[in-house]
């Protein structure tokens, strides 16, 4: 019903910056609420970032003013922007979306974003 295609992942230094983006196809109508997961090697999915249609965000404390999610439109393109980017930022990052009134939740398959010393 919902297709999600996310991209934008690569190596970076400490202190460097990355945009990823995350491009919904299907039946967008649907989704409520939109963002970020990821997962560093051995560890669980840690959200990151959200923000609903209505424009009401949450962001993970570890990433609170070094990260913003700016959408391009209501339901349909959004992104991560990355600043200061720090090594324990390295994991695979996973667009988001969720239809909360069917309780359904919608992933992409993930980029990678390794953040060097």
């Amino acid at each position: 019903q919902v297709r999600l295609v996310e991209s934008g992942g690569g190596l970076v230094q400490a202190g460097g910056s990355l945009r990823l983006s995350c491009v919904a196809s299907g039946i967008v109508d649907s989704i409520d609420t939109m963002g970020w997961y990821r997962q560093a090697t051995g560890n669980k999915y840690e959200l990151v970032a959200t923000i609903t249609v209505g424009g009401s965000t949450n962001y993970a404390d570890s990433v609170k003013g070094r990260f913003t999610i700016p959408r391009d439109s209501a339901r349909n393109t959004w992104h991560l922007q990355m600043n200061s980017l720090k090594p324990e930022d390295t994991a695979v990052y996973y667009c988001y979306a969720r239809n909360g009134r069917l309780d359904r939740d919608y992933w992409g398959q993930g980029t990678q974003v390794t953040v060097s010393s």
